[in-house]
């Protein structure tokens, strides 16, 4: 590929994808691909089973956060 050929739609295009390919690298989720432990599997069922819901709010509110 000969960058200096692009046009500049072309060109910002390719950009996009190198910086959305490198902040995947950076940020992407490190556990993905990985299976659920049994112990973990039970709590999350156990909690999804539950009606009781915070908000983002009481979470903070709970670990003393601001935000």
């Amino acid at each position: 590929m000969d960058i200096g050929s692009l046009s500049p739609t072309q060109l910002k295009e390719l950009v996009r994808g190198i910086v959305d390919d490198r902040l995947r690298e950076l940020l992407g989720d490190p556990d993905l691909g990985l299976q659920l432990g049994e112990a973990l599997r039970t709590r999350l069922k156990a909690s999804l089973g539950n009606a009781e819901r915070l908000s983002g709010e009481e979470v903070a509110d709970k670990l003393g956060l601001r935000w």
